[in-house]
């Protein structure tokens, strides 16, 4: 991310000056109303757009619920890994709750418009979400470290009472540091006409339409990088080395296959997620890759919500004993269908 100098914040001061004293200037920021483009595709293409993020909306909430509901009614689930998968699934369906419903409506309208409050509010659970699941990533890796490299002491260190003050850990922080990143940027000054080339309200549209310096909100968010992205990070990427040489190390071929199942399906999550995020908001930006900056949008905001369930159970036995289960007991069949 780019900081400006203070000259250039100067300049900008000087081509938008405002009295701080003045009611309605001090409105314009709360009287603003954004116009979001969405995609610019033509009329078949945007009916197309339009099913697919329907079809994966849909698939999304199903698929999520469908975690939660088993963990929550499973006993062979109740272990820490299914427990911090549920809390995924949860914040895949506020993620995909936020901005799915929006993108819908853009799309059947060739554009929508939103106001101050609205646009702040997406943005608000959007930056929940992200920052979230930045921190709950983190937390998984380090379940994955413990299970792995220290089993003996793994049922000591990763009770149900520590797994729950970790995930409460996470949400408080994240709504937390959200919350300080609304509050600077409702003290921003929006001019007008204010139209943002995004299918929701990001923090790089925002920033571009504010007539006012951005200088301490881009410093802002610079330094609080290290916190949610690179720290995080360098915590996943050490637990993974050290279970990667754990794992060599292991004389059964059987032993490391089940280690090495256990850690892909996280590891691939993790990949997807932290790629896609920092392509977008670290990589330099420009009119050549706003496409492209909206298709990654796409992965990490609508597409990564649907995929996180289907790799967490596509190739775990407990998840698929757990819904036949769910389905011996709808059908009645428990006397019928021997059980696992």
């Amino acid at each position: 991310m780019v900081i400006p100098r203070r000259e250039e914040l100067q300049e900008e001061d000087k081509q938008c000056p405002l009295d701080q004293t003045d009611l309605s200037v001090n409105n314009l920021t709360v009287n603003a109303e954004f116009f979001l483009l969405g995609f610019k595709n033509g009329q078949h293409s945007t009916i197309l757009l339009f099913c697919l993020l329907l079809a994966v909306y849909c698939g999304t909430i199903c698929g999520n619920l469908l975690i939660i509901t088993l963990v929550s009614t499973s006993k062979s689930l109740h272990t820490p890994m299914y427990f911090f998968i549920s809390q995924l699934s949860i914040s895949d369906i506020l993620l995909a709750s936020d901005i799915v419903p929006d993108t819908l409506h853009i799309l059947l309208n060739n554009g929508g418009t939103t106001t101050f409050t609205g646009c702040i509010t997406q943005f608000y659970f959007f930056c929940v979400c992200e920052i979230f699941e930045c921190f709950l990533l983190t937390v998984m890796s380090y379940d994955r470290y413990v299970a792995i490299c220290n089993p003996l002491h793994y049922n000591s260190t990763m009770t149900s009472d520590r797994c729950v003050v970790l995930a409460a850990m996470c949400w408080v922080l994240s709504l937390s540091i959200t919350l300080m990143y609304c509050i600077t940027i409702s003290m921003l000054t929006f001019c007008g006409p204010n139209i943002i080339d995004h299918f929701f309200c990001d923090f790089v549209p925002l920033l571009e339409n504010s007539c006012s310096g951005t200088y301490t909100i881009e410093l802002e968010v610079f330094i609080m990088c290290f916190p949610i992205l690179f720290i995080p990070l360098a915590v996943i990427v050490s637990s993974y080395i050290n279970i990667i040489a754990t794992i060599l190390r292991f004389q059964s071929n059987v032993n490391r296959q089940k280690a090495f199942s256990t850690c892909s399906a996280h590891l691939f999550v993790v990949s997807i997620f932290f790629s896609t995020l920092l392509s977008v908001y670290l990589f330099p930006k420009g009119e050549q890759t706003l496409n492209v900056s909206k298709i990654l949008s796409l992965l990490y905001t609508i597409l990564t919500p649907l995929v996180n369930p289907i790799i967490y159970s596509l190739r775990n036995k407990d998840i698929k004993n757990s819904v036949q289960e769910i389905i011996r007991f709808v059908l009645g069949y428990n006397d019928i269908l021997p059980s696992r």
